[in-house]
């Protein structure tokens, strides 16, 4: 038992859709690499919209990064461009480009002057950290090769994607603080953080529990071994 919220199955069948779409960046002269920097670059913007507390823009510029990224490797499969390279290039702008985005979360709540977003924020990314690395660790030590490791926990990268585009959208439809804070209960504290701040809270939950499903899962196959 995986315990994923992303089967292999559907790993795949989204594979399989993604996979026209990149021929055609492919036609229009982009390579693999070409679509991992560029996935980078909108994570890059993402996170200046969260710190300006453009927080809808950044939740759509998030789910859209999420989306491209399927692109590049789907590219490097279909055209037979698969290398070791664009492997490194693809785990670690990904990796990259999530905790810019966290970063620019932490600036926007701090310009608001709200702690407790910032440590959902550090909690949130630290966690994220930790699932990435048991993978990048277990895989160097010879567990779960391949694409295995990526079907265990609950909450892999294409998990937190949907769960922070969706606090992030949702904290762009509500309000925050007025821009009078003169007015009677302008200081209460503002739904949008709220919003933020369950959508954190639950990456760093989910996240950490991902790891330690990673952990349990090597320590078995080194029992098997």
């Amino acid at each position: 038992m995986s315990g994923s919220l992303v089967s292999a199955g559907l790993r795949a069948r989204v594979r399989g859709l993604a996979e026209p779409v990149a021929r055609g960046l492919g036609r229009l002269g982009l390579t693999p690499n070409h679509l991992t920097f560029i996935g980078f670059g909108i994570a890059v913007v993402a996170a200046f919209a969260a710190a300006g507390q453009q927080w809808l823009a950044a939740g759509l510029l998030v789910l859209f990064g999420g989306v491209f990224d399927l692109f590049d490797g789907a590219l490097a499969r279909a055209t037979g461009r698969v290398s070791r390279l664009g492997a490194f290039y693809d785990s670690v702008f990904d990796r990259w480009g999530e905790g810019v985005v966290y970063v620019g979360i932490a600036w926007g709540t701090l310009d608001m002057g709200l702690w407790r977003s910032i440590v959902l924020a550090v909690a949130a990314s630290v966690a994220a950290f930790m699932v990435s690395y048991t993978r990048a660790k277990s895989e160097s030590l010879g567990f779960t090769a391949g694409t295995g490791m990526a079907s265990v926990g609950l909450a892999p990268r294409e998990v937190r994607i949907v769960i922070l585009t969706i606090g992030l959208v949702v904290a762009g439809l509500l309000p925050g603080f007025p821009e009078d804070m003169d007015l009677p209960g302008a200081r209460a504290y503002p739904p949008s953080a709220l919003a933020l701040e369950a959508s954190l809270g639950l990456i760093a939950i989910l996240a950490t529990i991902t790891t330690i499903q990673r952990i349990l899962h090597v320590r078995a196959q080194a029992r098997e071994g």
